[in-house]
């Protein structure tokens, strides 16, 4: 599975940009805002709930990708006696989103931002989530400012939560800061970055976590149209996302100690799964002594290897079954009975992205309340028993959206391309008809569909030569076939 791009393909951007606002469309998104949705969030963005603490004089930074305005995160770090300090400010969304109004009820409406290869639907209006809330630098924005105190090897000593005013003094990006760090030219700040994400990493080894090292596949705009290509995280994503999951964490734990949240959980796969997986390891030679634990492997395996990449995207398999847990004592909403993320091995919350996620700010306020001491806002409490299953809504929204629009930019690079043979990686195979599965091309970045004759299984994990025999745009169909 390569990690460098793949391919640069030229397409009519014109036709595909017309062809994405007709599924958006058909998949019933409304991209515009209702007038009152805009006049109520200008209002909100000159009136906010500002906290009577003041954190300005801390020097955050943020760290995202290029050009990204609707910043939820800002860090800052430091040593301290046997260990180290994480701030990590969170965009206080409920300070701006009055509850029961017209901005509210159209986030609930949309429940997470959706990304299309030519323009996001974000979840909040533009004024709040690229102005007004967002963590600009050199802004005073109100915030929910946890404290997460470490010592030496990583481990959780305390966490803290309050609001205050904070103001950012940097906008990062990955490359930038990851060039930086490669170089030796990194302060301080980034410095810890990087120590403090290693130790997280290796404080989830200890719990039996685990993340899968799959490159995304993903459609990019270029000035000659739109492209594919596989794309793996550089390092700093990591350990800035082992931030984020630090501060999910503490998000949990601070909620079921409460007897009151929303959790994001993931349920353990079951010995089935593992056992059709230990048959796909045998049958792409991947060596699984019985020893060795699946976390274990997964980190030994380097995924530009084809044998290991298609071993990779089995593993996929174990992660489904995610999903949003509310619980409520007082209200006779029960905690869950195994509350913990089968991925990370430990109770998890969503409650870093709340200008991107409606889940986000629902756990923020419940975290916020526990923390000082205070009550649930009845807000709150009202809305719990609904969410996940307004969650689940958006997130099958979102993978539906992805999807398509992966299918859809697919086809339209191939379209008239039917009878070429391309190089490809066989990453799937039916069971049931192992003669059908998935193949992933080397070039362009394309995963999709091959349907054999039924005389020969297609072998997992091996590198075939593939025929393109349909490829339409209208029914975002890809196929290929052994050559």
């Amino acid at each position: 599975m390569p990690r460098r791009k793949l391919s640069v393909v030229a397409a009519d951007s014109a036709r595909i940009n017309a062809e994405l606002a007709e599924l958006r469309t058909r998949l019933e998104i409304r991209a515009e805002w209702p007038g009152e949705v805009l006049a109520e969030a200008e209002e909100a963005a000159g009136s906010p709930r500002v906290p009577g603490e003041d954190a300005t004089d801390l020097p955050l930074f943020t760290v995202d990708p290029p050009g990204s305005r609707d910043l939820d995160q800002a860090m800052h770090l430091a040593h301290r006696p046997g260990g180290y300090r994480v701030h990590y400010a969170i965009a206080d969304v409920a300070a701006f989103v009055r509850p029961g109004g017209a901005v509210d009820a159209e986030a609930r409406r949309r429940v997470q931002t959706l990304y299309f290869p030519d323009r996001r639907v974000p979840l909040h209006p533009a004024r709040l989530s690229e102005d007004a809330a967002s963590l600009l630098p050199g802004e005073i924005r109100p915030a929910l400012l946890w404290q997460i105190d470490l010592d030496a090897d990583g481990a959780v000593v305390l966490a803290d939560l309050r609001r205050a005013q904070v103001r950012s003094r940097r906008r990062l990006d990955y490359a930038g800061v990851q060039q930086a760090l490669d170089a030796g030219a990194a302060d301080e700040q980034l410095t810890l970055l990087a120590t403090v994400g290693r130790l997280r990493e290796q404080q989830e080894q200890a719990r039996g976590g685990i993340s899968l090292p799959v490159p995304e596949q993903e459609v990019e705009e270029s000035p000659h149209g739109y492209r594919l290509a596989y794309r793996a995280q550089l390092p700093v994503e990591g350990w800035n996302a082992q931030i984020s999951l630090l501060t999910g964490m503490a998000a949990a734990d601070l909620m079921l100690d409460a007897g009151i949240g929303l959790l994001r959980t993931l349920p353990a796969a079951p010995e089935s799964a593992y056992a059709r997986l230990r048959r796909t390891a045998e049958a792409l030679r991947v060596h699984w002594p019985d020893t060795v634990r699946y976390p274990e492997l997964i980190r030994s395996l380097d995924p530009q290897v084809p044998l290991n990449a298609a071993f990779l995207n089995e593993c996929t398999g174990l992660l489904r079954g995610a999903g949003y847990q509310a619980f409520d004592a007082s209200q006779g909403l029960p905690a869950p009975a195994d509350p913990g993320h089968a991925a990370l091995a430990a109770p998890y919350a969503h409650c870093t992205a709340p200008l991107r996620r409606l889940a986000d700010r629902f756990a923020l306020e419940t975290c916020a309340a526990v923390a000082g001491g205070a009550d649930v806002p009845s807000w709150v409490r009202e809305a719990l028993p609904v969410l996940p299953a307004l969650t689940a809504g958006g997130d099958r929204r979102a993978a539906e959206v992805e999807r398509a629009c992966v299918d859809l930019v697919e086809a339209e690079l191939l379209h008239g391309r039917e009878g070429e043979d391309f190089d490809a990686v066989v990453i799937d195979v039916d069971e049931r008809k192992p003669a059908h599965g998935t193949v992933q091309l080397r070039e362009p970045a394309v995963r999709a569909k091959c349907d054999g004759d039924g005389r020969e299984p297609l072998p997992l994990g091996g590198r075939i030569r593939v025929r393109l025999t349909l490829a339409d745009p209208a029914t975002r169909t890809v196929r290929f076939a052994p050559a």
